[in-house]
């Protein structure tokens, strides 16, 4: 339906729902509480319509749907809403303001923006540095890296602005709505970090242009006089008491009112703009006439300027020599014949011009790299010098040095950060005229304009400015200036104070940025802990967001260090330009029916290059500062993942999901898994009450217990009606399987099916759940309560029918007994057996199960064992030792035992179990009797029969081998165990029915042991009359059907056998034996499973699917 189509995101639309996470408004574009019921009617009124009535609650006509989107306005509540609504405190509120259409076109919106945003402290501070150190060929490859990667990302980026309206909020909420709640929560946090940093990187620029270069005498901690470790540490010291003062200042300014940041923002902008016309003018100005920057070298190592007034050792005044500053700087006295310095005395001073020009060709010469270790000389190339290697190094403090050891991938993360900040057009989207056009023609054009003017400074520094000045950070071997002042025209303060001014100013835009996208992420609901930032002012101003971005970027003023910051904060915007990247690469490639993006130059192999060029970078800048980005953000994702606020965005990951899982099941349909792959996938039928609770809820327990193998869990309940008129009941069962689901932690899928009849639902369910190749391979049912109760009788046919139904599927089949008496997940068993009753070989299954269930802490301690059963032929220590070897073969520990059965007569107390069986069958078939009087009647034939029976009677006849082995029934021990064939019993019987317990022969086999010496007499020898007499009811003993005899016979003395062995046992698994295959017998299948589980508390009732499920093989 179109509304569907139209679907909006929560936290989407008008400021209303911006970040709100509101699930109740469905669209941006309806507004369907605004429309009253008088509305609708005069709406859809016409007759011609009329057809479509039906719909008209759910589906809006055309009209009004196009309407709505002319109405349509994104405008976010930024900056510019904070702004209006605090002039509106200060004078007389308005009742309600026009909301005015976005003004702002490509320029001032994205172009101008973006540029401010991208030049930055850098360029100023660092860049000649980089030139220098790295060379202009080392240099122009770091530049085209790192604006080839932003270049890449804009491509990108445009693509998702341009599909659909992009609401305030910039690399977040594209994300977030590309690749999901998890990726966009942890990206969003990460750029968060990343503008968080880039406000501390900015102060500390704007500190140390205040401290070194403009008032060198405001220091706290004097750096005059000091050395090495300790002027760097007071530099550091200064850095971080200014940068809090400073720090605090900006938040106040921000917190008072972002209006006074929004009327600076052009001046700062002016500054930066000025500032590099400055370079260009003086680099111009060189080709002409270069500027008189003088630099003084000892031998070849550069001198401190504040060390010397003149660059000589003598000077001649009125024919007398005169020692210099710079002589008493190196020599113990002003005399002509003082000891000096040894490197002084052996080498010459030279003044060179620190700006030759740039016709000079001193290009050549800085082509190339000069990494430095740190405390090491600045030299300069080709100059010859006069160095003992094996004298030491004294008065170092006389020179400039590296403060820092460098290399390429330090060059790489201090620079980065001066080409982010393309995201500044996107942030803006709300203000634009035209979004969709102006993103991406404006960050295109930025981009190029600051990539050209990056590349061009590259090459004009290496070509205008000699190395060793390029080498010299902080300008003190040229008076103190800032390096690209000295280049600058018409003087060096124009960009002192330009690039002050502009630290200043992204600082604070830094300060007023991330506290919004804090308080967007937190809006949206994803990260719970964060809700509390998403509160502020009445106005909207994010008070709490702004407090913690304050003690965030405080962590940056304590580092301290400009080139320490840098690297930080490159991690966390490179890591969020990799999932821009990732997001368009995916949305490209999934072809999804709403990607339709109209910015048309992109292609997914950009995408993924740009994604690769970050991820590269990443761990060129520094390795351990990847990781850690990376595991902060993988935290985040695994948080919102487990505690986060379930949100549909219609995103990516999805869109992969549901690709991953067509190619996965079209997989699975090539074959059957291996018996290595086997796991039980579980299909658990649960039944529920009139309310739609279920009523086995450990069914769900049982099953979480059992997942250590994964799989698949489908949880399927029926309900009887029809569709029509009982899907509101099936929703609310499908609500309730899945609130049980969640509580019990059982993570997979809910299905409920509606039928005429429950046994149809059920049957519908076992052949239709699951799809494709990922369907149920196990089925697991609870055993019917009261089955005996007549109107539970349809149950427990419904449960056969599930038996028959599973075997001729060829499909597993777990029947919890006493279902309410198994251990919760949260219970623990400290100690205990899990005992295995393996009677006939299933596959596997009876093996595999314990150790699924052992695996879970609930049985984790519970040790286990096997029992298997020898028959009369067998050698059942061979056996014990075959078994054990298997299992060790298995990797499975148990405790193994071998339980002999032999031939034994039937005894008298089975031919009356069997007897009253039949009996119960035939009075509830033959006669239609109320429920009182069925019950009585039942009664009253049970109490005759027991009544009649005379346990002690003396046996006359006994069977085949206990005449050949000459030995009495009554002789043998009680507990002894003996196997009767068919062809032992002294009627003819029935053939065997396939669903019989079957031994290795092949025949069928039923297990009994005696009763002892009272109940082990064998009543052949009566004769029928004598028979009639004793019970003087129908049918007789000579005409009770035989094989329900011995069936019963192998019930009755296997459970004397378990509960002997296995009483105490937590749990005990046993072979299922398979249905009748008529239905007559079904109430005799039922008192056969009875009477051979009777007294076990907890049982665990296993059929076999008919193959391999382990395997010893690797």
């Amino acid at each position: 339906m179109l509304n569907n189509i139209t679907d909006c995101e929560e936290g989407e639309g008008g400021h209303n729902s911006q970040g709100d996470g509101n699930p109740k408004e469905s669209s941006p574009f309806i507004n369907s509480s605004a429309a009253s019921d008088a509305e609708k009617s005069q709406q859809y009124d016409g007759k011609n319509m009329a057809l479509f009535e039906e719909e008209m609650d759910t589906s809006p006509m055309v009209s009004s749907l196009l309407s709505s989107l002319a109405n349509y306005s994104n405008l976010p509540t930024g900056s510019k809403e904070h702004e209006e609504e605090e002039n509106n405190e200060e004078g007389a509120r308005p009742s309600k303001k026009p909301v005015k259409a976005p003004q702002l076109g490509t320029l001032m919106g994205v172009y101008l923006p973006c540029i401010q945003n991208i030049f930055g402290v850098i360029l100023f501070l660092r860049m000649t540095w980089m030139v220098g150190i790295g060379g202009v060929f080392g240099s122009f490859v770091i530049v085209f890296m790192c604006c080839s990667t932003t270049m890449l990302t804009a491509i990108s980026m445009s693509a998702i602005a341009t599909n659909g309206v992009v609401p305030a909020g910039g690399s977040y909420y594209m994300i977030s709505r590309s690749l999901g709640p998890e990726f966009g929560g942890a990206v969003g946090i990460c750029f968060y970090l990343g503008t968080t940093f880039a406000g501390a990187m900015y102060i500390l620029g704007c500190i140390e242009i205040l401290l070194i270069y403009i008032i060198p005498q405001a220091a706290i901690f004097k750096i005059e006089g000091l050395e090495g470790a300790e002027a760097e540490a007071a530099l550091l010291n200064n850095m971080r008491v200014y940068g809090t003062i400073v720090l605090s200042l900006m938040a106040l300014v921000v917190f008072v009112g972002v209006k006074y940041v929004n009327k600076l923002a052009l001046l700062f902008l002016a500054c930066v703009i000025l500032s590099i016309l400055a370079v260009y003018a003086g680099v111009i100005k060189t080709a002409i006439d270069p500027p008189v920057f003088p630099v003084c070298l000892l031998g070849n190592r550069t001198l401190l300027s504040k060390g010397y007034d003149v660059c000589a050792k003598v000077i001649e005044i009125d024919n007398e020599t005169i020692t210099t500053k710079l002589w008493r700087s190196f020599c113990d006295s002003e005399s002509l014949n003082a000891t000096c310095d040894e490197y002084f005395t052996n080498n010459n001073v030279t003044e060179i011009q620190g700006i030759p020009g740039v016709t000079s060709g001193i290009l050549a010469e800085n082509l190339f790299g000069n990494y430095l270790e740190k405390g090491v000389f600045l030299e300069k190339r080709g100059l010859a010098s006069d160095v003992d290697p094996d004298s030491p190094i004294t008065s170092s403090n006389r020179y400039v040095l590296s403060d820092i050891t460098s290399f390429f991938t330090l060059l790489v993360g201090i620079y980065f950060p001066s080409v982010t900040g393309i995201m500044a057009g996107s942030n803006r989207s709300g203000d634009l005229r035209d979004a969709q056009k102006s993103i991406p023609i404006g960050t295109i054009a930025a981009i190029t304009t600051t990539s050209t003017v990056y590349m061009s400074c590259v090459v004009l520094f290496g070509a205008c400015i000699e190395g060793v000045v390029l080498r010299d950070k902080f300008g003190e071997g040229v008076s103190g200036n800032l390096v690209i002042g000295t280049l600058a025209w018409p003087s060096p303060w124009v960009i002192v104070f330009g690039s002050f001014f502009s630290t200043c100013g992204a600082g604070l835009q830094s300060l007023t940025g991330a506290p919004r996208l804090l308080q967007a992420i937190s809006r949206d609901g994803i990260i719970p802990f964060l809700r509390v930032f998403g509160h502020g002012k009445a106005n909207g101003e994010p008070t709490w967001a702004l407090l913690l971005t304050a003690s965030i970027c405080e962590i940056g003023i304590i580092i301290a260090s400009l080139d320490a910051v840098a690297p930080i904060l490159s991690m966390f915007f490179l890591m969020c330009y990799m999932f821009v990247n990732l997001a368009c690469a995916l949305q490209t490639l999934l072809r999804t029916p709403n990607w339709r993006p109209r910015f048309k130059f992109y292609h997914w192999a950009l995408s993924f290059l740009g994604m690769s060029l970050c991820l590269s970078l990443m761990f060129i800048c520094s390795w351990y500062y990847a990781i850690v980005a990376m595991g902060i953000a993988t935290c985040i994702y695994k948080y919102i993942e487990f505690c986060g606020a379930e949100k549909e965005w219609g995103d990516g990951i999805r869109g992969i999901s549901l690709s991953a899982a067509r190619f996965a099941l079209m997989r699975l349909e090539e074959g059957p898994p291996h018996t290595k792959n086997w796991r039980p996938q579980i299909l658990v039928l649960v039944s529920v009450d009139a309310d739609q609770n279920v009523e086995q809820p450990r069914l769900l327990s049982l099953t979480n217990q059992l997942k250590a193998g994964k799989g698949l869990t489908i949880v399927g309940t029926a309900v009887q009606g029809t569709f029509l008129d009982n899907y509101t009941e099936a929703q609310r069962a499908d609500q309730s399987l899945r609130k049980l689901m969640e509580m019990e932690r059982v993570k997979g899928f809910s299905q409920v099916v509606i039928s005429s009849n429950l046994r149809d639902a059920t049957s519908h369910l076992i052949q239709v759940g699951g799809l494709g190749g990922l369907k149920h391979n196990t089925v697991m049912v609870s055993w019917p309560r009261n089955w005996k109760q007549p109107e539970y009788h349809q149950q427990f046919r419904n449960f056969i029918e599930v038996v028959r139904e599973t075997t001729v599927a060829s499909m597993a089949l777990l029947v919890p007994k006493n279902i309410s008496s198994y251990p919760s997940n949260g219970e623990r068993f400290t100690e205990g057996h899990i005992d295995v009753w393996w009677i006939v070989h299933d596959g596997g299954m009876l093996m595999l199960l314990p150790f699924l269930l052992r695996q879970h802490k609930v049985w984790r301690k519970c040790k286990m064992r096997i029992f298997t059963v020898a028959q009369l032929d067998d050698n059942s220590i061979q056996m014990k030792k075959d078994l054990i070897t298997f299992l060790y073969h298995l990797r499975i520990d148990a405790v193994v035992e071998v339980v002999e059965l032999h031939d034994s007569d039937i005894s008298v107390y089975t031919y009356e179990k069997t007897l009253i069986m039949e009996q119960r069958s035939q009075i509830l078939k033959q006669m239609h009797l109320t429920k009182n009087e069925m019950e009585r009647e039942i009664q009253s034939i049970t109490d005759s029969s027991r009544g009649s029976i005379r346990r002690k009677n003396p046996s006359a006849s006994r069977s085949q081998h206990s005449a050949e082995e000459g030995t009495s029934v009554a002789e043998r021990p009680e507990e002894e165990a003996q196997l009767i064939h068919s062809k032992n019993a002294s009627t003819p019987t029935s053939p065997t029915s396939p669903t019989s317990p079957a031994g290795p022969a092949g025949g069928a086999a039923t297990w009994t042991d005696n009763r002892g010496a009272d109940k082990g007499k064998n009543l052949f020898a009566a004769s029928p009359e004598s028979v009639k007499d004793l019970f003087n009811m129908k049918p007789e003993w000579e005409n009770l059907n035989q094989s329900d005899v011995r069936r019963m016979h192998t019930a009755m003395r296997l459970n004397e056998l378990i509960m002997k062995k296995s009483k105490e046992a937590k749990l005990v698994l046993l072979n299922m034996p398979g249905p009748p295959k008529n239905r007559v017998g079904n109430e005799n299948y039922m008192e056969f499973l009875e009477v051979l589980t009777e007294g076990l508390n907890r049982v665990l009732l296993v059929r076999g699917g008919g193959r391999e499920v382990i395997t010893i093989y690797s």
